[in-house]
């Protein structure tokens, strides 16, 4: 069973910045995919970043620019630094992975709160 352990959240003013880590049971290269959503209250979860196994980044259009998905190979460990976190970032983060056989994968989630 995979297992996805995030930490990293909690609160900040808006314009700081956070760092969420997601580390993975298994090697990061038995995914097709990682990244991590969010889901705010009333809301619908929603992607933010997602890395492929061959290293492609993409992003939700609100948070370009401002947040950076990397992965850390040998720690089997994902990131999502966020900066110039803004209120309406506020929500609950799902570290998320996808493994080849179009399986997910979700962590327990982290709350991420930002005061203005």
């Amino acid at each position: 069973q995979v297992q996805l352990a995030e930490s990293g959240g909690g609160l900040v003013q808006a314009g700081g910045s956070l760092r969420l880590s997601c580390a993975a049971s298994r090697s990061v290269f038995s995914f097709k995919s990682m990244g991590w959503y969010r889901q705010a209250p009333g809301k619908q979860r929603e992607l933010v970043a997602a890395l492929s196994t061959g290293g492609t980044a993409n992003y939700a259009d609100s948070v370009k620019g401002r947040f950076t998905i990397s992965r850390d190979n040998a720690k089997n460990t994902v990131y999502l630094q966020m900066n110039s976190l803004k209120p309406e970032d506020a929500a609950v983060y799902y570290c998320h992975a996808l493994n080849n056989s179009f399986f997910n994968f979700w962590g327990q989630g982290t709350q991420v709160t930002v005061s203005s």
